[in-house]
């Protein structure tokens, strides 16, 4: 009989818990919108509290009726909780992978050999520390939202971490040449004032961690991984090559380097970067990321700022309404371009507008120039890695659009396979633990739970060169930000 386990998906925007079984199949979902606070600009914040008592009843609702023989987690990675050891409770808010409060710090830190960016947890760990405790006299812990999470399932027991989201905290030691060797770096940790005694144990991706004793049945934690190191999995992308790209709010490229040695940490020359993938055991598999910064932002700006379409859905249709742009180019940068440019300072830009540009193009144009950055994606990740993607699969709110999807094919010229899980983070959760059960002997044999909703084959190549050139327009609008590099 196939196993069952509670998947716990602590997202940015909300939180899901699933049972997802040990042949993919997800039967019972719950979701609760859980969106973080922006006080002021750049800043972003949640309650770490609210999140924990949430996730919590969730759970225990789901197991009303159902039996489960693990728990697996996977989360927002980067942000970062402060809570007292004896009394488990936060000791002021969570800070959000994207708050950029601690911009200074990380300039700080280079005075220290550290080379780190506001969307790693060490710079916000320090930050909360100092707020309320600069002698680091109180027993305080600190950890990344699985960490938190497990504290609270565990009834305190357990403070655990997994090597895909220690790895990104700016705070880790890889061993030499990076082979896989996961422990706190000491240095790091005496730099940014963090006392060793108040981070999580390291362990691996799948395998018994701890028993979530606050929940019914007191099951055992036996999956932690990162969110897109999970689209990763639940795509079934387990083999060297495999590459999935996740459509959400942003756009997560995520490719699978196998078990060789990586450089983490550093990034690659066409601005993608290495991250372990998953631990299991003693063996890392490593992966590279390459990031769009604003992906699904696009469609929400079109529909909530512009009134161009009632829903996020009727991109689809009135896209649809044209063949082509008629020469419309959209570049989406609202923030900024991440991967491979890396420029805070470039801006969203619409160029080709005639007296005949009709609502349908500039929609249009605005879902191919989504496809166009994933398509950059695409090619930085081959240019540092060496690898050839042959088939890119997908997932994400973005991936129910069939016309998104087919610019995405035409602009890569590459065949998309949709997964049929619109948020694979929950199904990969699931998956490790299966693994971690018994289930599934190796991550190589998840590869025969992939199973396409759909898969679109390129037709007539979007414009490269044109789109290239609406980049270049595009880029060091506002200087000052282009300037800063991480």
């Amino acid at each position: 009989m196939t196993v069952r386990t509670l998947v716990l998906d602590i997202g940015t925007s909300s939180i899901r818990t699933s049972v997802v079984r040990g042949d993919g199949q997800i039967e019972r979902e719950l979701v609760n919108p859980m969106l973080p606070d922006s006080p002021a600009s750049g800043l972003v914040e949640f309650d770490a509290a609210r999140m924990a008592s949430t996730a919590l009843a969730m759970a225990n609702e789901v197991l009303t009726d159902t039996q489960v023989d693990g728990v697996g987690i996977t989360n927002q990675r980067s942000s970062t909780v402060l809570w007292d050891r004896k009394t488990g409770e936060p000791v002021g808010r969570g800070l959000g992978w994207q708050d950029l409060r601690t911009i200074g710090e990380c300039f700080m830190a280079r005075e220290h050999g550290l080379r780190l960016a506001p969307n790693q947890a060490a710079t916000k760990a320090q930050w909360l520390w100092d707020q309320v405790d600069k002698n680091r006299d109180r027993d305080l812990v600190v950890g990344t939202v699985d960490s938190w999470i497990a504290w609270v399932i565990s009834n305190g027991s357990a403070h655990i971490t997994d090597s895909t989201n220690a790895g990104v905290t700016g705070l880790c030691n890889f061993g030499p040449q990076g082979l896989g060797f996961f422990e706190w770096d000491a240095a790091a940790l005496a730099a940014m004032n963090i006392p060793e005694r108040a981070m999580a144990r390291i362990v691996s991706s799948a395998g018994e961690a701890g028993r979530a004793l606050a929940l019914a049945g007191q099951p055992p934690i036996v999956a932690l991984i990162g969110d897109q190191q999970a689209s990763l999995a639940g795509q079934s992308c387990v083999e060297t090559g495999q590459a999935k790209i996740t459509f959400g709010t942003g756009g997560m490229l995520n490719l699978n380097l196998g078990d060789g040695g990586t450089r983490v940490g550093e990034r690659y020359t066409h601005g993608s970067f290495p991250i372990a993938a998953w631990r299991i055991d003693d063996t890392t598999t490593w992966g590279l990321e390459a990031i769009m910064l604003g992906a699904g932002t696009n469609i929400e700006w079109l529909r909530d700022d512009m009134g161009l379409i009632d829903s996020a859905a009727d991109s689809d249709q009135v896209a649809a309404q044209c063949d082509h742009t008629d020469g419309v180019v959209y570049v989406p940068a609202l923030v900024g371009i991440g991967t491979p440019h890396w420029d805070h300072g470039a801006r969203s830009a619409l160029f080709g507008i005639t007296r005949g540009t009709t609502r349908s193009h500039i929609v249009r144009a605005v879902l191919e120039g989504v496809a166009q950055r994933g398509t950059d994606l695409v090619e930085a990740a081959e240019a540092d890695s060496g690898i050839a993607i042959d088939t890119l699969r997908i997932d994400g709110g973005m991936s129910d659009n069939t016309t998104f999807v087919q610019a995405l094919a035409n602009a890569s010229q590459r065949p998309i396979e949709v997964s049929r899980v619109r948020e694979a983070t929950t199904l990969g959760a699931g998956l490790l633990a299966a693994l971690a059960l018994g289930e599934y002997k190796s991550m190589a044999d998840i590869a025969g739970a992939w199973a396409p909703r759909t898969r679109i084959e390129p037709g007539e190549a979007l414009d490269r060169e044109k789109w290239n050139a609406a980049v270049e327009r595009s880029r060091k609008w506002i200087p000052e930000l282009s300037a800063i590099d991480f």
